[in-house]
């Protein structure tokens, strides 16, 4: 049995990217789940992906229904048409759109085939992650996990007026007699 590697670029940027392995019986419906898993995004929206060229033009459309738009040919749809039978060539291309509203947009690129599966993984699976993906709703990132942990840590809750926080307005200084312990010795010059 085959197995197909495919490199999924963000459009908007190269270099993030997710390398998906896939056996080549598997349906679109199975890559496309796996696409959103590797990107953290969910399962809520209409998806198509395009067979494309080298020139990323939108060939025949596998789609995850049938929408209410005009097709000039009517679609694939994903559940029903396993990968390998859309792979004319080493370096097929294809197009995934997913949200149409958002237009999240991937270009999906076999990179390589090997001809047995490894018995360790089970397929489709999320090989190689490179670089940050986007958020679908919102922020996403190592910084902003980052600060999340802080708000959390440093969150005030109304018990910590008892530990010395005045409220705002408030004319008393809580650091006043911390101030007033703090000596000359203890600044170096």
């Amino acid at each position: 049995m085959a197995i197909l590697k495919f490199r999924i670029y963000w459009e908007e940027d190269e270099s993030i990217y997710r390398d998906i392995a896939i056996k080549h019986l598997q349906t679109f419906y199975d890559l496309h789940v796996a696409i959103l898993k590797s990107y953290e995004f969910d399962q809520k929206h209409p998806a198509t992906f395009y067979k494309s060229n080298d020139a990323w033009q939108q060939g025949r459309e596998i789609s995850l229904e049938k929408y209410d738009k005009p097709y000039k040919v009517e679609p694939l749809l994903m559940n029903e048409v396993s990968i390998g039978s859309q792979v004319a060539d080493p370096n097929q291309k294809f197009i995934y759109q997913y949200d149409f509203v958002k237009n999240w947009q991937f270009m999906v690129e076999l990179i390589h085939i090997d001809k047995a599966a490894d018995a360790q993984i089970s397929y489709p699976s999320c090989v190689r992650t490179e670089g940050i993906g986007p958020s679908q709703y919102g922020t996403k990132g190592i910084i902003d996990s980052h600060l999340a942990e802080m708000e959390e840590k440093y969150d005030l809750q109304p018990d910590a007026l008892k530990d010395g926080f005045g409220e705002e307005g408030d004319e008393s200084d809580a650091l006043g007699d911390a101030d007033e312990s703090f000596s000359d010795d203890m600044v170096e010059e």
